[in-house]
């Protein structure tokens, strides 16, 4: 298979609400649920779950061909996008052609291949439940990312710190919650913004 290389780069990022992007050049990288859909709810990465999958589908077969991605789709996750386990994560389009080229050479003969690996089905499942136990705490990862303490999570969401503890416990934020604390963040960087401005004026004055 003759490999062209190329300059442009796969980009993953995670927000802090557990909201996934993935790019490829400048552009959203699609995730052709149309020829191969394993996930309802997107990518994933870090772990060798469906959204995963479709992850390495798609960034296979945005390099080659949908044959060869839904092939080898399952052998990309547990070499590659499993151990893309940070919350932003950048891969060279070169890289992934790489990893074609060494790994697909036999592609005429993708049909044992694809039987081997659909073998390999409960390993995955497990990975998988081990992964979601190691997964960090949302409560915990905003209020360190914010600088605060659930108390003050709590009043500045206006609710009780019961509430905001029982999320931490269970890992989960409500829906009006997320949107809350996206608000607030939002608010926060357009505040430095305005502080900036003000100072810069006050600098001006000084002068």
């Amino acid at each position: 298979m003759a490999i062209t290389m190329n300059n442009h780069v796969f980009k993953g990022h995670r927000t802090l609400l557990g909201n996934k992007f993935v790019t490829y050049g400048e552009l959203e990288l699609p995730t052709r649920y149309e020829q191969y859909q394993q996930s309802k709810n997107g990518f994933d990465w870090g772990n060798q779950s469906k959204g995963a999958m479709q992850l390495a589908f798609s960034m296979l077969a945005q390099l080659s061909n949908e044959e060869l991605a839904e092939t080898y789709a399952q052998q990309y996750t547990k070499d590659i996008v499993r151990g893309l386990n940070t919350r932003d994560w950048v891969i060279s389009a070169s890289e992934v052609l790489q990893w074609i080229e060494k790994n697909c050479t036999d592609f005429k003969n993708s049909e044992t291949k694809t039987k081997k690996t659909a073998s390999v089905k409960k390993p995955v499942k497990n990975s998988t439940k081990k992964q979601t136990k190691q997964k960090s705490n949302i409560v915990k990862d905003i209020c360190k990312e914010l600088n605060i303490t659930q108390k003050q999570l709590a009043e500045i969401l206006e609710v009780p710190e019961g509430t905001v503890s029982s999320w931490a416990v269970k890992n989960e934020i409500p829906r009006l919650g997320k949107k809350a604390i996206e608000f607030y963040i939002a608010n926060q960087k357009n505040q430095k913004i305005v502080d900036s401005y003000k100072n810069f004026i006050n600098l001006l004055q000084e002068l």
